[in-house]
């Protein structure tokens, strides 16, 4: 079995996530002065991973190799690194307990907010395409997914780097709101390409339901017609019996 260079490039990025993650799952808000460098490494293996996303996609587009694997397992990588990345860092890992605030500026709703927008997403998409349906990503998915990746850096580069410069920690905040919008309008705009899916009369009956496979008996219709049978032949004999007497 011979892996084509996209496809290799998208399970290096999958490595690459896991060696972030890793990384993140070191540091500790109350030695991040002694970290710096830390972050740095955090921040380095992270933009590598985020031009890989890239990458792969032109490369697999150009050389004519898109694969079944590509279009399954590329998204999910993308959705485990970013995600992973926003849910380190309003972890503990970056919460200064003495000041009781997030150091990397990114609060525990918002990512929920992220979580539920792609969830929600992902479950369109299915439902569409088992129907038949394209659900291709919009041009605000496509806007949500670099602004993400962005805001991962900046917070990251700012942490290792230009932590004690105002402007830049301005920067790293408007980023994080900047990523908590366009995420919520992007959920916007996919729940009303699927209004019909979700709140229509239709969508919102009872589904019907499944009919018996073919071949099947129809046992209950027999049993309940055997019943009737029963008490009609109960009721002659008892009408007989009562004329005997």
């Amino acid at each position: 079995m011979t892996i084509n260079l996209p496809n290799q490039i998208t399970i290096a990025r999958l490595l690459l996530s896991i060696a972030f993650f890793a990384i993140l799952s070191w540091t500790d808000a109350g030695r991040f002065a002694d970290q710096r460098g830390l972050l740095a490494a955090a921040f380095w293996v992270f933009l590598v991973a985020a031009l890989s996303d890239a990458l792969d996609g032109i490369l697999a587009r150009r050389m004519g190799q898109v694969t079944t694997f590509g279009r399954i397992v590329d998204p999910v990588v993308d959705k485990v690194l970013v995600c992973g990345a926003f849910l380190y860092l309003a972890s503990h890992h970056f919460h200064d307990p003495v000041q009781r605030v997030s150091l990397s500026y990114v609060e525990p709703w918002m990512v929920v907010l992220i979580l539920t927008r792609e969830m929600l997403v992902s479950a369109l998409r299915a439902h569409s395409e088992s129907r038949g349906v394209t659900f291709a990503s919009d041009w605000l998915g496509k806007i949500k997914m670099v602004v993400q990746s962005a805001t991962i850096g900046t917070v990251l580069g700012v942490l290792a780097w230009f932590h004690d410069q105002p402007g830049f920690i301005l920067l790293a905040k408007t980023c994080v709101w900047v990523t908590t919008i366009v995420t919520a309008l992007s959920a916007i705009t996919y729940v009303r390409r699927s209004w019909s899916a979700l709140f229509s009369r239709g969508a919102l009956a009872n589904l019907p339901a499944k009919p018996p496979p073919p071949g099947a008996s129809p046992a209950p219709l027999q049993s309940a017609n055997t019943q009737g049978r029963s008490k009609a032949d109960s009721a002659d004999a008892a009408r007989v019996r009562g004329a005997a007497v």
